[in-house]
């Protein structure tokens, strides 16, 4: 079927050349198959939400207190980042340690677990700054261009 196009369309930054990658594992855990897709889902839904990401990627250098951590993030609420640091440390990838002093201190560091994600979560986490920009000029185009239609 030939496509007609009757819009302008935004101009388009030629793609890079992209090396082929081999992935391990079978291509059946991103579908459902006997249940493993479901539980791929739920793991990626914890570990992908941008709260999540952010916590673990703060974590790489230590153990850090409920205030610190929610100062650097940044942007997060004290319920939510609540919320995500019993999700985490619920799957195993952070730790909550409870120092008996007065005060109480309490600090959350990543586990064993944690730090196996250290890095691929960089990895998307360091990928998402360096192609900011490229991304931002996309969404300003594609806006652009949905403008006049209807």
């Amino acid at each position: 079927m030939t496509e007609i196009r009757t819009e302008p369309q935004p101009a388009q930054e030629p793609a890079a050349p992209v090396a082929a990658v081999v992935f391990p594992g079978p291509p059946a855990a991103c579908q459902e198959h006997e249940g493993q897709g479901r539980f791929v889902r739920s793991v990626l839904e914890r570990i992908g939400d941008k709260w999540s990401l952010m916590i673990i990627g703060t974590l790489h250098e230590g153990p850090l207190r409920f205030s610190a951590l929610q100062k650097l993030i940044g942007g997060i609420s004290q319920r939510m980042l609540t919320l995500n640091l019993r999700h985490l440390e619920r799957d195993g990838l952070i730790s909550r340690t409870v120092y008996a002093e007065v005060p109480p201190r309490v600090e959350y560091g990543l586990t064993e677990l944690g730090h196996s994600l250290l890095v691929p979560v960089l990895g998307l986490v360091n990928w998402a700054a360096d192609h900011s920009e490229r991304i931002e000029k996309q969404r300003e185009a594609y806006d652009a261009a949905q403008e006049g239609r209807p």
